[in-house]
């Protein structure tokens, strides 16, 4: 029973329209907006699909012209600046990110720079002069085709630069926030298994790590119960059947669209604190980076909380996490939590996530991520991890 309501604050949200089917209103949608459009897309699977020449032709119909911008792989400012000098001009009154993440970050940033004409090093974080966004944005519409980053949901556009000297850092405005977001089950019929279990992974992370968040309040709690259910439901369904499963779909649409929510509002915490420099510094997609690190940075919260945290309540919230994911009631916290262990381990081994060193990170280099990995996800992490713990999780995930 809650006896106390902590005082919290929810963020700007777009219009959600979820729904089997709900894709094939994203014309009628557009048209509310104007009649010229910008559709920024992922480089290959979406634009070679029957459902884009489908959206084309509704565009025809109702008089929308569009210009199309494609991302391949994760954006760069570089990228963006030149979306945006390309088409400051084209008089664009919506722009429509249909893709995964990627698509949609990049789509976000273009629609917030359009009629700013400034590079959006101007507003990266932690990169530049960090300037204060005044807009306008362009309205936009966001279509994920992938469910894991919940991007569809949230004020942050993430961009990176990949390298040695790397970054991977946010544009991040409520006036980047989506007008309306279409979530549509039905468009992740064709995600690979490996695409299924990265981005799957990275929402169920996402949802662990709002609802242990030290911002966690009684309203995303609610949310956030529900989309554990959905991605524990969901997740290994949707990738043993290749994405056939229709229910499966459902689930993990609106588990991943619940985890962009509730990070929105909460932050996130170490996995995704070590996934800011991993992205960066190495080509590894971000839900493998999510998939492979949070059975062992989970574990070692729950450690550095029992050495010197004893009280803290995370400890109980990750019990109710284990809770939910197992199905069951177990006699003592302790139980719970190393249960809650076991299966995200499991579950990383089912999904098939490769470790670390496939990827390029060796022992050398470690040190260098940890001193990267101390953004804005890791303050909200339940505990403050000293180096040498960030060190054994990777360590352990090579």
């Amino acid at each position: 029973m809650i006896t106390h309501f902590n005082p919290f604050s929810i963020a700007r949200l777009p219009r959600i329209e979820f729904g089997s089917g709900t894709f094939s209103r994203t014309a009628e949608l557009t048209g509310q907006f104007g009649r010229r459009a910008l559709i920024v897309t992922g480089a290959r699977s979406f634009p070679a699909s029957e459902r884009w020449h489908q959206l084309l032709q509704q565009f025809s119909t109702l008089g929308i012209s569009y210009e199309h911008v494609s991302i391949d792989g994760e954006p760069s400012p570089e990228v963006v600046d030149d979306a945006v000098t390309e088409y400051a001009a084209a008089n664009i009154e919506v722009v429509i990110g249909i893709g995964g993440g990627s698509a949609m970050d990049a789509a976000k940033a273009i629609a917030g720079l359009l009629r700013v004409k400034q590079s959006v090093m101007d507003f990266l974080e932690g990169v530049g002069p960090e300037m204060p966004y005044k807009g306008p944005a362009v309205p936009l519409i966001a279509v994920p085709t992938t469910a894991g980053t919940g991007s569809e949901a949230t004020k942050n556009s993430v961009l990176s630069r990949q390298g040695s000297a790397g970054f991977k850092k946010s544009f991040r405005d409520d006036k980047l926030v989506a007008e309306i977001a279409i979530v549509d089950p039905d468009l992740l019929s064709t995600c690979t298994g490996d695409v299924i279990a990265a981005n799957g992974m990275d929402a169920l992370t996402q949802l662990i790590e709002s609802y242990v968040s030290i911002k966690a309040n009684v309203f995303n709690d609610a949310l956030g119960i529900s989309g554990l259910r959905a991605a524990r439901d969901g997740l290994v369904s949707l990738y043993q059947s290749e994405g056939a499963d229709a229910q499966a779909r459902e689930r993990m649409a609106y588990a991943s669209l619940i985890s962009g929510i509730n990070l929105a509002q909460t932050g996130l915490g170490s996995v995704h604190g070590l996934a800011s420099p991993l992205g960066a510094f190495y080509p590894i997609p971000h839900g493998v980076v999510c998939g492979t690190l949070v059975a062992a940075a989970t574990e070692m919260n729950i450690n550095a909380m029992f050495d010197r945290e004893t009280d803290n309540p995370a400890l109980d919230r990750y019990a109710r996490v284990s809770e939910v994911l197992a199905q069951r009631r177990f006699k003592s916290r302790d139980q719970a939590l190393e249960q809650l262990v076991q299966l995200l381990r499991q579950w990383t081994e089912d999904l098939m996530l490769q470790g670390l060193s496939g990827y390029g990170l060796k022992h050398k280099d470690i040190d260098h991520v940890v001193a990267h990995s101390r953004g804005s996800s890791m303050k909200t992490n339940p505990i403050v991890l000293t180096d040498e713990e960030i060190k054994a999780i990777l360590i352990e995930r090579m």
